[in-house]
């Protein structure tokens, strides 16, 4: 069995955790899941960094010891990652016996290599970093590039690390290890700072008391990173020489964001160097999210409300938007407004509706799941898409592509819709098409057992509900197609994603019956039921649509109205992508008088809500193309 080993940062516990750590952990679990479906054995830690000037400053400030302080705040950690469904095997605190035990037996492997010494050190030092600046990457104003604060020039005497002993050798590593650092934007910047020297660094402090001491010389505290990066080995056991740690180490995957590469990916690997043990695989980091594209920043109060929103949506659908919606490596826009398209659009439409379609067919027609005895060519068409779609999750996976990996997924959902479209299996009731109706319902149901399972590392929920609804009592984690079992009973079930409505969700509650108000609007405002019933609204399904150039917002739809094909022009391009509509039913008004607009003609015209985003109007469930709405 194959191992792979995953980490998060040990986030620093001076306060409590936000998005950007729950972007990097979700991201990290999604990854441990798919290899734990793989059939790997994982290990994957998170956990806190509690040492340090910070922290023991900020315990002061609230009247508490170092140490009570960190007992407070690690649980807010621990219930947050369990509230995210995030499912690390260790949650490492530094301040544990596990941790201590292990940093003095590296600390001593450090000490022992020859390459750290003592000397006094004076520098620009920034409070919140913990860390010293060279004055080479630093403006004349002296401000830390990462607080935008004023940098105190700090004289002492410190232990320091030979650094620029490993340049060559890190340098060496870098090119017959491309892939060592991810993404490569990030690969380049680090080797340009390799390039342009190493200098020595400072690894301890003498005028900080909360810390783990060195082991060779008790006056002096390890520097807060020091004492941090080697948490990677000592959860696994390192300092018992455990079978832990020469399972998993090297890790497969260590994942942060971007302003802590340096300490990964430069001192880090050195260190290991010094004391002669592996280097990690691979050392990934995203970029930061910034909210309806302006920075996050607590005085300003812009923040992102992940109580609000899981509050609102769910906790996978929080999950697959941090996934879906952006780029991993690149810097990411969190849009309320996006999240409630993408929940409305991808969740609700396209995967609630089709497993709600599939059960109310299966229902309907049979008391279990029904065998497939009458196959056709359209049928291997679904199942060789099945196969492809988990050779091409391979891939995507393997770059850490965790959006487009949903999105081929999601290309498989879409497939699976227009399957039941174009079959149109409703329509197979009588004896003698029965069979081939049970046929198609049971490849759907297979679909979705096939859906679950490889959405299962990024909506885990999702995923169990799905399983339990087509009969399954147990999770299934294999997609080999035609392992499920025929003669099960499904179950009706709840919508795995109801719809939420954004206005019911802001009005104001109260108890009280407000007295019904006289309308303004004058009589001459209404309509006859006369005049409504000379709009022709008639149910079709998009089998095209693509952007027209020039047109920020609008779509070219070919819509099939059963009798007839429409071309229609949509206003709904910053809201939908092309691929997600074909499929889809929708509703149309056919009578509508031709227009020309942006140089296509568009003989009809698409339903939708508008509001705080557009969402189509769509039939709750499939029916007859050509079906009048009334």
């Amino acid at each position: 069995m194959k191992t792979f080993y995953v980490t998060t940062p040990i986030y620093y516990a001076n306060g409590e955790p936000h998005a950007g750590h729950a972007y990097t952990t979700i991201a990290a679990d999604a990854l441990a899941r798919y290899h734990r479906i793989k059939g790997n054995e994982v290990f994957f830690l998170t956990g806190v960094d509690e040492h340090g000037a910070n922290i023991d400053k900020t315990a002061e400030t609230e009247g508490l010891s170092p140490q009570a302080f960190c007992d407070k705040l690690a649980p807010i950690f621990t219930k947050l990652w369990e509230r995210l469904n995030i499912s690390n095997d260790i949650f490492l605190r530094t301040t544990s016996e596990l941790h201590k035990r292990g940093i003095k037996k590296f600390l001593t492997a450090l000490y022992e290599s020859g390459d750290v010494y003592k000397a006094p050190y004076e520098g620009y030092y920034c409070r919140p970093c913990e860390r010293f600046f060279p004055e080479k990457e630093l403006a004349d104003d002296k401000i830390c590039p990462i607080h935008k604060l004023p940098l105190e020039w700090v004289k002492e005497e410190n232990y320091f690390f030979r650094l620029s002993k490993y340049q060559d050798r890190l340098i060496q590593h870098y090119n017959e290890n491309p892939d060592f650092v991810y993404p490569e934007s990030r690969r380049n910047e680090l080797l340009n700072v390799l390039e342009s020297g190493l200098e020595d660094t400072s690894i301890s402090r003498s005028s900080v008391s909360w810390g783990i001491p060195l082991p060779f010389d008790p006056e002096h505290i390890a520097y807060v990173w020091i004492d941090a990066l080697p948490n990677y080995i000592t959860a696994l056991g390192y300092d018992a020489d455990s079978e832990r740690y020469h399972k998993f180490w090297p890790a497969d995957v260590h994942m942060m964001a971007k302003e802590i590469t340096r300490f990964h990916a430069l001192l880090w690997p050195a260190m290991l160097m010094a004391a002669n043990l592996p280097l990690p695989k691979q050392i990934v980091a995203h970029g930061w999210l910034t909210k309806d594209g302006e920075a996050l920043s607590k005085t300003r109060g812009i923040f992102i409300d992940m109580d609000g929103d899981i509050g609102t949506y769910g906790v996978d659908a929080f999950r697959y938007y941090l996934l879906r919606e952006f780029s991993f490596g690149n810097d990411g826009d969190y849009r309320p407004a996006r999240l409630h398209a993408r929940y409305n659009a991808d969740l609700a439409n396209d995967l609630g509706n089709l497993l709600n379609r599939v059960l109310g067919l299966v229902n309907k027609n049979f008391d279990e799941i029904p065998v497939p005895t009458t196959p056709d060519d359209i049928d291997e068409e679904i199942k060789g898409m099945a196969q492809t779609t988990v050779d091409q999750l391979d891939a995507q996976m393997e770059t850490l592509a965790f959006d487009t990996a949903l999105e081929t997924i999601w290309e498989f959902v879409r497939r699976v819709n227009r399957y039941i479209q174009q079959t149109e299996v409703w329509t197979l009731t009588k004896p003698e098409t029965k069979p081939r109706m049970g046929t198609i319902l049971y490849n759907s149901l297979e679909a979705l057992r096939f859906i679950s399972v490889l959405v299962s590392p990024f909506i885990p929920d999702t995923a169990e509900k799905i399983q339990k609804q087509i009969g399954l009592t147990e999770f299934d984690t294999v997609a080999e197609w035609g392992r499920l079992p025929a003669a099960l009973k499904v179950s009706k079930g709840e919508p795995i994603f109801p719809r939420v409505d954004l206005k019911k969700e802001k009005a104001p509650k109260s108890d009280a019956v407000k007295p019904k108000q006289k309308s303004d609007k004058k009589t001459t405002d209404l309509i006859s039921f006369a005049d409504f019933q000379k709009l022709d609204l008639q149910v079709g399904n998009v089998i095209s649509a693509e952007p027209i150039e020039g047109a920020d917002r609008l779509l070219k739809l070919q819509v099939d109205l059963g009798t007839e094909k429409r071309q229609v022009v949509a206003g709904i391009a910053e809201h939908y992508k092309p691929d997600i509509l074909i499929g889809k039913q929708v509703i149309v008004v056919v009578n509508l008088e031709p227009a020309t607009i942006r140089n296509v003609e568009s003989q009809g015209m698409i339903l939708a809500a508008s509001g705080d985003s557009v969402v189509l109007a769509t039939p709750e469930t499939e029916v007859p193309l050509g079906t009048k709405v009334r």
